[in-house]
């Protein structure tokens, strides 16, 4: 079919728009795009996001970006699932001479975040803490501190997710643990998950860096992405509301 002067010859299209038509690895599978098209909107979205996501990545697999994660995945508000163990993962690999380190690292920035929510819960109180976390699991805390104490809640790190752990932390500190212990054991914790990743990278770099490089992995990275934004998200709305309940009674009482 013949239409505003265009053939059907591929290479007379080609030559015409030849920066709208191209082979592309798309979704796994080679492709021939047209600019006009469905295809050829979502392959542009992809590759934006693809190097978006490059940009993001290349800057946080450093020692400051592996300490920046680890702080954030242990506060309230940011969701980044498995984010510290694969980004330990990550350096372990392309560094193996430096593999002792990066647990280090990993450890004491998810320490720092801790920390923070630690003292936010103990702000909060316990009458406070219901408005954060969810009875039922508030009252399976209650009875793990009052039965084993600080020690057995910190351990509780360990689980990988989605176990909420955050909320362990909030409860520890508004339940009032020991707070020498509590820390301590989630230290050691910490130390003890991140170091046992960071030996296993080191004895399989090798094939870890090749499976990086292949497409499947760039397409579970920006899955998780995805989800590490959308779970952010959600995170930030429920704590806005939390915050709006809680202050509600302490107006009452000012006002009263």
């Amino acid at each position: 079919m013949i239409r505003n002067g265009d053939t059907d010859d591929p290479a007379d299209k080609q030559e015409k728009n030849g920066w709208i038509a191209k082979e592309a690895s798309f979704l796994g599978r080679s492709e021939t795009l047209d600019g006009s098209g469905f295809r050829a909107t979502g392959y542009l979205f992809y590759t934006m996001m693809r190097a978006f996501l490059i940009s993001i990545f290349g800057g946080l697999m450093s020692w400051w970006g592996l300490w920046l994660i680890a702080a954030l995945d242990s506060t309230m508000v940011f969701f980044l699932p498995l984010s510290v163990d694969i980004a330990v993962i990550i350096l372990a690999s392309r560094a193996r001479g430096l593999f002792w380190l990066y647990p280090i690292l990993a450890s004491g920035g998810s320490l720092c975040g801790a920390a923070v929510t630690f003292y936010t819960g103990r702000r909060l109180g316990e009458a406070g803490l219901e408005h954060f976390v969810p009875r039922g699991r508030l009252a399976s805390i209650r009875r793990r501190i009052e039965d084993k104490g600080a020690v057995t809640l910190a351990v509780l790190d360990l689980i990988p997710p989605p176990f909420p752990f955050t909320a362990c932390i909030l409860a520890a500190g508004a339940l009032r643990v020991s707070t020498f212990l509590f820390f301590l054991t989630l230290g050691l914790a910490r130390l003890l998950r991140f170091g046992v990743e960071a030996l296993l990278a080191y004895y399989y770099g090798p094939q870890i860096i090749g499976w990086l490089q292949s497409d499947t992995f760039e397409y579970i990275g920006i899955f998780l992405f995805a989800v590490a934004v959308l779970g952010t998200a959600i995170t930030t709305v429920q704590l806005i509301r939390s915050t709006r309940a809680h202050r509600k009674p302490s107006r009452a009482r000012h006002a009263a």
